[in-house]
C-alpha cells in the first residue's frame, strides 16, 4: 500500500475508560480515531480482519496482580486477533501474508515481528486460527494433555462445554480414549455437543441439578475435570472425583463478575480424601510448543474427528461494547468472534 493511500486511512479504536464493576458497560469504553501511519523500520502494519472475544478480557480490566499487566486506563482494551499485512518493512513479513496475534480492539495495529505468527489457511479457516487453532484451542490442548493427562477409559468432565475451550478439551479427551461429559446450558448447546461433537453426555445447568446429572452420567465417579466456570458447579464436581483425579483451573466465568469476593471451593477437603490434584493453566507458559499443538489439531480437523463452532458478530470495533457481555450471560454459541473487517 502507497503511503498516500495509508494516509487516507483512519483507525477506530475502543479504549477502556473505565475499570467495571460487575458486568461491563457501554460507559467503561471510549471510541478514538488516529490517522494510520507507515510502519516503522522493521515493523509491520496489519489490517484486523477479526478479534477474539475471551472471558479472559474481563479479568484484564480489574486492577491487582494476575499472570498478566492489567490494561491501563486509557489503552486500547487488549484483545488477540488475527489480519492481513497491509504493510511491512520487516524482511519476515510480505503484504498480503495472514498473521495472528495481539492487535487489541482497533482497525489497524502497528506490530513488531516478534508479536506476529503466520497462519496458514490451508489449516483451518480464519475463525478457526481464533479457536480450535488459536488461544482457545492451545488452552485446552494443553491444560487437557499437560495438567489433566488423560489415559484411555478416563472420565472426563467438561463445563462450558459448549464453549471455545470446552468445545475442544471434550473432543480432544474423546479421541484420547476417555469418556467425555459436558456440562452446557440450554438443550441445544447440549444436544450439539453430544451429537455434532461426540460427547457421550451432557448435563444442562439450566435444567436441573449438576450434582444429579453427575450421579446418572459419572456412575464410578470422574478422573478429570476440566474447569471453565467455577462456583458450585466445581463444588459438585469435587463431591464425585475419583482417587488420584485431576482437576484443571481454566476460568471461573462465574465468577468474574461478581461484586463480592470470588467464591472459592468449598468442597476442597475432597483432594485430601482422594489425593487428588488441582491446577491451573495460563496458555501463555505454553507458547514454545503452540506449533506442536496446531499441528495436531489441524490433522484432527483434516480428517473430520474434530469440528468447531464459532458465533460471529458483525459490525465492526464499534459492536465490541455490545458483543463482549454476551460470555457472560451465555448468548453465544461457540466461540464468540468479532468481525472487524472483510476477508
Amino acid at each position: 500500500m502507497t503511503p498516500s493511500a495509508l494516509a487516507a486511512l483512519v483507525n477506530h479504536q475502543v479504549r477502556l475508560a473505565a475499570r467495571p464493576v460487575g458486568l461491563p458497560t457501554p460507559a467503561d469504553w471510549q471510541f478514538s480515531t488516529e490517522p494510520v501511519a507507515e510502519p516503522a523500520e522493521g515493523g509491520v502494519l496489519v489490517q484486523v480482519l477479526a478479534l477474539s472475544l475471551d472471558p479472559a478480557m474481563r479479568g484484564w480490566m480489574n486492577e491487582g496482580k494476575s499472570y498478566i499487566a492489567p490494561v491501563g486506563i486509557g489503552e486500547v482494551m487488549r484483545a488477540g486477533g488475527v489480519g492481513r499485512v497491509i504493510a511491512s518493512r520487516h524482511p519476515g513479513f510480505a503484504v498480503g501474508d495472514m498473521v495472528s496475534g495481539g492487535p487489541g480492539v482497533q482497525e489497524y495495529w502497528h506490530a513488531a515481528a516478534d508479536q506476529l505468527a503466520r497462519i496458514d489457511l490451508r489449516l483451518g479457516s480464519l475463525t478457526q486460527w481464533l479457536n480450535v487453532l488459536g488461544m482457545p484451542g492451545m488452552t485446552g490442548y494443553f491444560g487437557l494433555m499437560d495438567v489433566g493427562q488423560p489415559q484411555p477409559g478416563e472420565t472426563l468432565v467438561v463445563s462450558g462445554a459448549a464453549g471455545a475451550v470446552g468445545q475442544t478439551v471434550g473432543q480432544l479427551a474423546r479421541i484420547k480414549g476417555c469418556r467425555v461429559v459436558g456440562i452446557a446450558g440450554g438443550p441445544a448447546k447440549c444436544e450439539w455437543v453430544v451429537r455434532e461433537l461426540g460427547f457421550d453426555a451432557c448435563i444442562d445447568y439450566k435444567a436441573g441439578s449438576v450434582k444429579d446429572g453427575l450421579k446418572q452420567h459419572c456412575p464410578q465417579g470422574v478422573d478429570i475435570y476440566f474447569d471453565n466456570v467455577g462456583g458450585d458447579i466445581l463444588d459438585d464436581v469435587l463431591a464425585r472425583i475419583r482417587r488420584r483425579a485431576r482437576i484443571v483451573i481454566c476460568g471461573a466465568i462465574s465468577q468474574y463478575n461478581n461484586t463480592t469476593p470470588v467464591q472459592g471451593p468449598k468442597n476442597y477437603l475432597s483432594l485430601l480424601v482422594n489425593r487428588a490434584r488441582m491446577e491451573g493453566i495460563v496458555v501463555f507458559d505454553y507458547a514454545a510448543r503452540y506449533p506442536h499443538a496446531v499441528a495436531e489439531l489441524a490433522g484432527y480437523l483434516k480428517d473430520g474427528r474434530m469440528k468447531s463452532r464459532e458465533d460471529v458478530v458483525p459490525g465492526g470495533v464499534a459492536a465490541f461494547p455490545a458483543a463482549l457481555p454476551r460470555l457472560f450471560t451465555g448468548e453465544n454459541f461457540g466461540k464468540l468472534v468479532l468481525q472487524v473487517a472483510d476477508v
